[in-house]
């Protein structure tokens, strides 16, 4: 019984240098892949050596929407050129996100959309932060076909689901959904086609219940996330996981 982690922050600073021991203890625990998506152009070198030297590691390049302030129209050069000479499974981690404080939406939208005609140009599934704009990301979606991707850390409606779905992509679900305050998500969980589901940490963020507040999520702890969708859908997590692997193979190659 294998799972796959569909999108791990592994280079973050809350790791420090502790990688290697990060990959080994989730693939102890039956973590067999994972996915790491990158956030800026800085850090794009760091993410692709990450995963050259971590073979169960493979990488997604994009800039996150959170970092748009910052970013330059060359940024955008540069991921171009990355793309042509290392693959990555996905173009991601982008998005729209509408919750922070000040957000620049012009700013924001530019380089999602650019992004998205990367994704189309190089035949690219993408992957999605959404917060707060589901209807505005699938607005761009229906305008810029991409080959789908993952809706990471989906926390939209039903019928936003079900839009996502019909775009032709998968909906991440990671440790809010392990929080019993969390109906709406669990129920979303429980009641969504299984073949739409795809398992995540977005670790060192949004860690599992159980853990003490303050501690970092990690990659091993995808096998507890599992076993919450289990009991939700009162499934052997054996399924789960091999389900969850199946749709995230599919979508990501």
């Amino acid at each position: 019984m294998t799972f796959i982690d569909t999108h791990c922050h592994l280079d973050a600073a809350e790791f420090g240098d502790t990688q290697a021991d990060l990959v080994r203890a989730a693939q102890d625990a039956g973590v067999a892949r994972i996915v790491v998506p990158s956030v800026t152009r800085g850090n794009f070198d760091v993410v692709r050596e990450l995963c050259e030297r971590f073979p169960s590691c493979s990488p997604a390049y994009g800039i996150h929407p959170m970092y748009t302030d910052d970013a330059l129209p060359d940024d955008l050069t540069v991921l171009r050129d990355l793309l042509q000479q290392h693959r990555p499974v996905a173009i991601g981690e982008i998005g729209l996100d509408f919750f922070i404080d000040h957000f620049d939406r012009a700013r924001q939208e530019y380089f999602f959309v650019e992004q998205l005609k990367l994704a189309k140009e190089f035949d690219l599934p993408v992957l999605l932060h959404i917060r707060r704009a589901q209807d505005v990301i699938l607005k761009h979606l229906r305008q810029h076909k991409v080959r789908g991707g993952i809706a990471h850390a989906f926390n939209g409606s039903r019928q936003q689901a079900d839009e996502f779905i019909k775009l032709g992509f998968k909906l991440g679900f990671g440790g809010a959904m392990t929080y019993s305050r969390a109906t709406k998500l669990r129920e979303l969980a429980a009641t969504l086609p299984l073949d739409s589901i795809v398992l995540e940490t977005d670790a060192p963020d949004i860690p599992p219940d159980l853990l003490e507040r303050g501690q970092p999520n990690k990659p091993e702890y995808l096998p507890r996330i599992a076993a919450t969708l289990a009991a939700l859908r009162d499934l052997p997590i054996e399924a789960i996981a091999a389900a969850t692997s199946r749709n995230m193979e599919a979508i990501l190659r």
